[in-house]
């Protein structure tokens, strides 16, 4: 006979590599719960090690942690069930494999082990370089209801599912390290009704929460009925807890509701803010440096900044030359202001001069000026930032968008000098919708940066459409190209010039050497530059030619 079971749903944020932190954090929290009647209480995949946590899996020392950290939760944790994400060492037959595992544990013994059976290895993920896949279903039974583990990727399939009703399920509880990118959130929810609908389970899916690297996860997680129905959901991109009870007839209530979701502009700049934010602080820097233009995309850059940790640990150099314009120079100490951050304004005339004149024999004499002035121009602005930061401490972040780094409109050791890349995913059509949702909470950004034409400064009058397509044209071949990887005969026939469609994927092409050296930056859309893209830098193959 069942009776009514109260479940804790942990979205939490788990730092990977920390198995012993991140085991205090489980171990404290279980025991929140049991003190609070809870008969259950779940933690996200890989919860013991965060997620990925790539070739550390290759160190047995690793692997010994983790079976350290299992068996101190299985001694110190009573009185209420406990489910939890660890990689599992193959014993007997399965020696040498290792499996991406759930675990559940009541009073010190382990009543059941679940491996993932699905193993992604597509975009992000390259779990099959790692572990082996399961096999069968896993069912316990509590308080009269039987239900079945299941880990990320197997709730994306149906077969997963189909053999845990098939082996008695009646409700399917799903352990996630789900990465964000736009729009996620309603294709989880429509692929978790479609698994409802198929397997008349309820479905308990549980993410974590965090920034790792160039990774965000959203949380997000969702509790949805047999019948399909939302029944709650958590918090996006921050720690949360669903409280639940599933009642005896099968029927659910929970603490959560189902809010409306946000919009998709908040989605992305609440993922670019804990991107920054846990870069920055689970790498322990005491605070963040910008070199702010008085242009767009520095702008946002600080907005971000300030709000992922605080206007105290953001600095803002601004550091002209003779090319920078007044309005420049009143932008950016507006936007310091108006965001409370330390600023400072450093010239880069001297140094730029210096190396003009340095130069000037071997190499610039009897020479028209080029990109080489307008490039050390920049990486004399790098150079300065750098040192900033080494006295300091402070990281630098960097300020280029998604469409520069795809054209190479960036230079090496110049602007791309830095430690993290905020923008490294949003396109410069993107990144204006972001400041004028930023200023929609509170006005940070100066109009006049929002209307005024995108420059570097770099050269007398200069302009980015000088030397570039408009950027909702550069924005809308990227996204078929690099994103949806579209031939060149379709992105022509969606109404794009074909000169244009060329000449931008050949620039993607020939920038690859760029990107590999940029830094890493949060990933926002389902194939950013980075661990999505894997291109050669050297090689013969050209897409410059309708295919």
């Amino acid at each position: 006979m069942a009776s009514d079971l109260k479940m804790a749903l942990i979205q939490e944020n788990f730092l990977v590599g920390d198995t012993f932190g991140n085991t205090e954090k489980i171990i404290s929290l279980a025991k929140q719960q049991a003190q609070q009647g809870m008969d259950l209480v779940v933690f996200p995949e890989l919860a013991i090690t965060g997620y990925p946590p790539e070739d550390l899996l290759l160190r047995p020392a690793f692997l010994r942690q983790i079976e350290e950290c299992i068996k101190k939760i299985s001694h110190q944790v009573s009185g209420i069930d406990i489910v939890f994400g660890a990689p599992r060492s193959g014993t007997g037959d399965e020696a040498g494999k290792l499996f991406n595992s759930a675990f559940w544990l009541r009073d010190g013994q382990v009543l059941a082990v679940y491996d993932k059976k699905d193993l992604p290895n597509y975009a992000v993920f390259d779990e099959k370089r790692y572990f082996s896949a399961g096999q069968g279903a896993s069912i316990v039974e509590i308080k009269g209801h039987k239900m079945a583990l299941l880990v990320c990727e197997d709730i994306w399939q149906s077969e997963p599912a189909m053999q845990a009703m098939n082996a008695g399920a009646q409700h399917l509880l799903v352990l996630n390290a789900s990465p964000f990118h736009q729009h996620k959130n309603q294709q989880r929810l429509a692929e978790l009704k479609q698994r409802a609908a198929e397997t008349g389970c309820n479905i308990f899916y549980l993410n974590m929460f965090g920034g790792q690297d160039e990774l965000v996860f959203d949380g997000n997680s969702l509790i949805v009925a047999s019948n399909q129905t939302l029944i709650s959901r958590a918090a996006a991109f921050q720690a949360d807890i669903i409280n639940s009870v599933l009642q005896a007839d099968g029927s659910l209530s929970s603490d959560h509701n189902a809010p409306a979701e946000q919009s998709h502009l908040a989605d992305v700049y609440q993922a670019l803010v804990l991107g920054v934010k846990d870069y920055v602080d689970k790498n322990a820097f005491k605070g963040v440096l910008i070199g702010l233009s008085g242009g767009v995309d520095s702008a946002l850059t600080l907005a971000i900044a300030a709000d992922a940790v605080g206007s105290d640990r953001v600095r803002a150099v601004m550091m002209p030359s003779r090319y920078t314009a007044d309005m420049s120079f009143e932008d950016a100490e507006s936007e310091a202001k108006l965001l409370g951050v330390q600023y400072q304004v450093i010239s880069i005339e001297q140094p730029f001069e210096a190396f003009l004149e340095t130069l000037h024999e071997p190499l610039l004499k009897g020479t028209d000026a080029d990109t080489t002035e307008e490039n050390i121009q920049a990486r004399c602005r790098g150079l300065m930032l750098m040192a900033i930061s080494n006295k300091t401490g402070f990281m630098v972040l960097t300020t280029g968008n998604k469409s520069e780094m795809a054209v190479g409109y960036a230079t090496l050791y110049g602007d791309m000098s830095g430690g993290f890349a905020p923008l490294k995913d949003i396109s410069k059509t993107l990144v204006y919708d972001l400041c004028r949702y930023r200023n929609s909470l509170d006005h940070v950004i100066p109009e006049r940066v929002l209307t005024r034409p995108p420059s570097a400064e770099l050269a007398p009058g200069q302009v980015d459409q000088d030397n570039l397509p408009p950027y909702d044209v550069i924005d809308a071949i990227l996204e078929m190209s690099v994103e949806k990887d579209m031939p060149v005969a379709a992105i022509v026939e969606a109404g794009y010039d074909l000169d244009t469609v060329e000449r931008i994927i050949s620039m993607v092409q020939r920038n690859e050497y760029k990107r590999r050296q940029a830094a890493p930056g949060v990933r926002i859309t389902r194939r950013a530059f980075g661990r999505d893209r894997r291109y050669p830098i050297t090689s013969g193959y050209r897409r410059n030619k309708i295919k």
